[in-house]
């Protein structure tokens, strides 16, 4: 199964999980919006099915929504290119706009599943963010 981010922390958030405030945002409009909701620090993130979008320029730290809305410009519409995509790239159709936070705790999650239910394995990720680093970073 493939999703996006927003969608996992969509799903994480409605099972209790602690989740930064994001909107989804398919404009450059869209996403100065949600960087003017969010107030102080955003992030504006390529959602795309890949994984190294930082390195490839698909994740960018906002201090003002007008900083968010050039990012915005920047990524959307482009054709993102990691180590996941393979040299063709990814168009980037859609953005996660984020509140920012300082991370001090980063984990993975994933889990693996065979189809007899014989095998599984998880994986781990928590992120975690206080709420002092969320509004003044």
């Amino acid at each position: 199964m493939k999703i996006h981010e927003y969608q996992g922390k969509e799903l994480l958030k409605k099972y209790g999980v602690t989740v930064p405030q994001g909107f989804l945002a398919t404009s450059v409009e869209e996403a100065y919006e949600a960087a003017k909701k969010l107030g102080g620090v955003s992030v504006v993130k390529a959602q795309i099915h890949a994984g190294g979008r930082g390195k490839g320029g698909g994740v960018k730290v906002a201090k003002s929504p007008e900083e968010a809305k050039e990012h915005a410009q920047s990524i959307l519409g482009m054709m993102l290119k990691t180590h996941q995509t393979g040299p063709e790239g990814q168009e980037v159709k859609k953005l996660w706009v984020e509140q920012g936070c300082n991370i001090a705790k980063e984990f993975y999650l994933g889990m693996v599943l065979d189809h007899d239910g014989q095998y599984r394995r998880w994986y781990g990720d928590r992120r975690s963010c206080s709420q002092k680093s969320r509004k003044n970073s």
